[in-house]
C-alpha cells in the first residue's frame, strides 16, 4: 500500500491532503510507522518504501494525532 503514496515527502502531506479519506490516511501513517519502515541504527526514524530521506517516527505520532478530534474522537471531515 505505501508504494502508490511515496510522493508523500512528510508525514503531514498525508495529513492534510484533501482527497484521501480519514481510513487512507490512518492506513498510510500506520504503515509508515511499522517497525518493518526503522532505520538501522536508528530507531526513532523511519524510512517508507520509495523515500530517499528517513521522517522523525515523532512526526507520524502527530500527523496520526492530527486526525483525531480534540476528544480522541476521528475528526468530522
Amino acid at each position: 500500500m505505501s508504494q502508490p503514496f511515496s510522493r508523500y515527502l512528510h508525514p503531514f502531506d498525508v495529513a492534510h491532503h484533501p482527497a484521501l479519506e480519514p481510513e487512507v490516511k490512518r492506513a498510510i501513517l500506520a504503515s509508515w510507522a511499522s517497525d518493518q519502515n526503522a532505520v538501522e541504527d536508528h530507531p526513532a526514524m523511519r524510512k517508507p518504501p520509495g523515500h530517499d530521506r528517513p521522517v522523525p517516527l515523532d512526526d507520524v505520532f502527530a500527523a496520526l494525532r492530527s486526525l483525531d478530534g480534540p476528544e480522541g474522537w476521528p475528526a468530522l471531515q
